[in-house]
């Protein structure tokens, strides 16, 4: 706790002023955590000293009390972006609310992985700039393991789908091969209700998390998730078969290779009215850059399709509009108007 109240004050994060006539206060409270390795050892206490928010009330103005937080925040996000765009290459591709969030280190037509001095550099600016801890390696980090090897990169959550297994309070060792049944299908008024409403959320959150690295268990997510508002004891069941497919592939990752190409390949498919109540279609995507899984999604579209072959082509449409986005990112135009271009290929099969 003394250490976090040092950085804040070392950041300027606050100023103590007198009390603004008629300004309502949210008071602060300390949240404590202890970080863990992957391998289930204390790594670190941490302490945050957080606000209230939970105590704002509709209608009340609040921004006296957090204009110097903010005004902070929007200064190291200046500060670093600037850095940024003197040093690497903004995407224009990546970003929210007019701020860059990618950046790349561009050398002539080569896009380099290993700058030693440049990550230095970044590190010795923000260390100057800011109170920062440095954590070496990136192995293990909110529940990310990372493994690497002279073939590639591994990334998976090993002890995060153990900790959602033992969440779930499954302790039979019996496992399943499916993470759900084939050509089943559910509905909001299957049986009865199921009374525990907090700990069907809490799974299905946890098992979305998961699907960073698991997007084998991508279809079967995105079907519990439309029962979270009022889930029936079919819909749990359903759910711990997910869990109990978990933990009998609770050792799966995510492996990109070393060595690959740069050809971008899409694939679609759809379940024409594929939900029984509004007859909407499920449409499924994923995305390759030569052998490496990049990118997926498993949604229920907004519409209903008319036809089968409508189902198809606005799967494809979803995929069109990624493979869009991904090629963007990928393509990077520096100097001149007619500077240098890093190719990617791309196709798509539905």
């Amino acid at each position: 706790m003394a250490t976090e109240i040092e950085a804040l004050e070392e950041n300027h994060t606050w100023s103590l002023v007198d009390k603004p006539p008629g300004c309502t206060i949210i008071g602060s409270r300390w949240v404590h955590s202890v970080k863990l390795t992957v391998d289930g050892k204390i790594d670190r206490y941490k302490a945050r000293l957080v606000a209230q928010g939970y105590k704002h009330e509709y209608d009340i103005d609040y921004e006296e009390t957090f204009t110097l937080v903010v005004d902070d925040d929007d200064a190291y996000v200046e500060i670093f972006v600037s850095y940024c765009r003197r040093s690497l290459l903004a995407s224009s591709s990546d970003g929210f609310a007019g701020i860059t969030i990618l950046f790349l280190y561009v050398d002539d037509i080569i896009i380099t992985r290993d700058d030693i001095d440049g990550v230095a550099q970044l590190k010795s600016f923000l260390h100057a700039s800011f109170k920062m801890k440095d954590l070496g390696p990136f192995t293990y980090f909110l529940g990310l393991e990372v493994g690497y090897t002279p073939s590639g990169i591994t990334l998976g959550q090993q002890k995060y789908a153990s900790e959602v297994v033992a969440l779930s309070g499954w302790t039979n060792t019996k496992v399943v091969l499916t993470p759900m049944e084939v050509n089943t299908k559910y509905g909001r008024d299957d049986g009865e209700r199921f009374p525990d409403h907090t700990l069907y959320r809490r799974l299905v959150g946890s098992l979305v998390y998961l699907m960073m690295t698991r997007p084998d268990i991508s279809y079967a997510v995105q079907l519990l998730s439309q029962f979270v508002s009022c889930p029936t004891r079919i819909h749990y069941s359903a759910l711990l078969r997910v869990i109990r497919y978990v933990w009998g592939t609770v050792s799966r990752s995510l492996f990109f290779p070393s060595v690959s190409t740069c050809q971008l390949e899409g694939y679609s498919d759809a379940d024409w009215a594929g939900c029984p109540d509004s007859r909407r279609l499920i449409t499924g995507w994923c995305m390759f850059l030569g052998s490496s899984l990049v990118s997926w999604k498993c949604k229920k579209q907004t519409r209903t399709s008319k036809s089968s072959t409508e189902a198809e082509y606005r799967s494809m449409s979803a995929a069109s509009s990624e493979i869009v986005w991904l090629r963007r990112i990928f393509l990077y135009r520096f100097g001149d108007s007619e500077g240098h271009v890093v190719q990617c290929r791309s196709s798509l099969h539905a």
